[in-house]
């Protein structure tokens, strides 16, 4: 068994930053977007009472530190131990209860403090971007500096934290380089930490030895509960992604029947269209035969009305109607009732 416990863990985050107010200050003005005359220097934790209720599912996968400095500003600190959608929303209800509750009545809008939420989380949850710290607040998104006070989150994902990046600030590279690298496993604490008076201090506090049996068994239960929130998650997880390939299949296969119904509705048009088109062609061919014949029908009885006028003219030449039956076509009975 190796010599410390995990600080992030329930028993031992609070151990260390829910018991020392220095240490508190340290991590708080390490982690926050302070400015330098706007630096912590000393605090008061907030009674048990005052501290946001949590779910059953995640009472075991958060930690709390809620405390106020000498100036009313106030602070919460969180460890989430697995990241869930809702998380964020959840940080900023809190904020915004902890604002509100500075409220009372009478009071000037001015002497509103503002409140900082500090919260680690031990999983990723913005796989876009390489950043581990994510700060929220409220700015003109033209103008960025002007600025509205009053809530500030910040998100800090621990596994994208590695001992070589980049930070101007060396008190936040230390407290993450305990938060991250400090656990069962450890062997040998990285000469860095114990350089440091405050982690030193931090670090002996984790110290195997220092705890009780009582407290062992309530810290390894913390892990098994963790443990079964992450196994639900990961299961629910496949869950929800086997339902949304399952969706995603019916949704393509009913796209296809659809493409093909349109398909089979165009090919439908195009036979009925050709259809009409050979109707069409038919009617014009029937009015042209019709045409046709009429013209023919013209054509014979111009020819009978000219041969009946020969006819007319050689009777009235009184030639024989035999004779004028031969040279006209006519028959002799038609000849004779001209």
């Amino acid at each position: 068994m190796g010599k410390y416990l995990d600080p992030k863990a329930d028993l031992t985050f609070k151990k260390i930053f829910g018991e020392h107010k220095h240490l508190v200050i340290s991590l708080l003005n390490a982690m926050l977007p302070l400015k330098d005359d706007e630096r912590i220097e000393s605090i008061e934790y907030w009674p048990a009472d005052k501290i946001p209720d949590r779910t059953e599912v995640e009472k075991y996968s958060i930690v709390d530190v809620c405390c106020k400095d000498n100036k009313k500003r106030e602070f919460i600190v969180e460890m989430q131990m697995s990241w869930t959608e809702s998380f964020k929303k959840r940080v900023l209800l809190n904020a915004s209860k902890a604002y509100v509750a500075q409220t009372n009545k009478g009071m000037f809008f001015g002497n509103l403090q503002p409140v900082y939420a500090l919260n680690f989380v031990n999983d990723i949850f913005m796989h876009n971007v390489d950043d581990y710290y994510h700060y929220y607040h409220l700015v003109h998104d033209k103008y960025t500096d002007e600025v509205i006070e009053g809530l500030h989150l910040i998100f800090v994902e621990l596994p994208k934290f590695k001992p070589q990046t980049f930070t101007e600030r060396k008190m936040q590279a230390l407290w993450l380089r305990f938060l991250t690298e400090i656990d069962e496993n450890t062997r040998e604490v990285p000469s860095e930490l114990l350089e440091n008076a405050e982690v030193k201090e931090a670090l002996e506090i984790v110290e195997r030895a220092a705890f009780t049996d009582d407290e062992m068994f309530f810290y390894d239960k913390f892990w098994d509960r963790v443990s079964t929130q992450r196994t639900w998650e990961q299961d629910w997880k496949i869950k929800m992604e086997t339902a949304e390939k399952a969706r995603n299949e019916a949704e393509a296969k009913a796209e296809v029947a659809k493409a093909k119904a349109e398909e089979a509705e165009a090919k439908a048009e195009e036979a009925e269209a050709k259809a009409e088109e050979a109707e069409a062609k038919a009617e014009v061919a029937k009015t042209k035969a019709e045409e046709a014949e009429a013209k023919a029908e013209e054509a014979e009885a111009k020819l009978q009305q000219k041969e009946t006028d020969i006819a007319r003219k050689l009777k009235a030449m009184n030639l024989p109607p035999e004779q004028i039956a031969a040279a006209t076509g006519l028959t002799v009975e038609q000849i004779e009732a001209i």
